[in-house]
């Protein structure tokens, strides 16, 4: 699935690991800047 994301910015909650990690790679890979956040 192509989602045209380049150029494009994101910020996801909860990527430490899980749902919210896998999530993160994948949309870094369709070309999007990636900013992860989570809670220790």
């Amino acid at each position: 699935m192509e989602l045209e994301l380049k150029g494009k910015v994101a910020i996801i909650t909860g990527s430490s690991r899980g749902i919210g990690l896998e999530t993160a790679l994948y949309i870094v890979k369709e070309g999007a800047e990636v900013t992860i956040l989570c809670k220790k």
